[in-house]
């Protein structure tokens, strides 16, 4: 998969050091990469994957 035209951005909410870059510009798919390392391995998902993983992740913890 060609990723040459991602657009990558952090969270707002990211810290200095530890985060991730998503690309949901690309075709069909949502990139996810670790900041830290831009030339290394990069997650894809399917756009509906994506929003699942989202959501679940800003829910509210107990």
């Amino acid at each position: 998969m060609h990723l040459s035209g991602a657009v990558w951005r952090t969270s707002t909410r990211s810290g200095n050091s530890e985060c991730v870059e998503v690309a949901d510009n690309l075709p069909g798919v949502v990139g996810v990469r670790d900041s830290k390392d831009p030339a290394g391995a990069v997650l894809v998902f399917v756009p509906a994957a994506w929003r699942a993983f989202v959501a679940v992740a800003r829910r509210p913890t107990a």
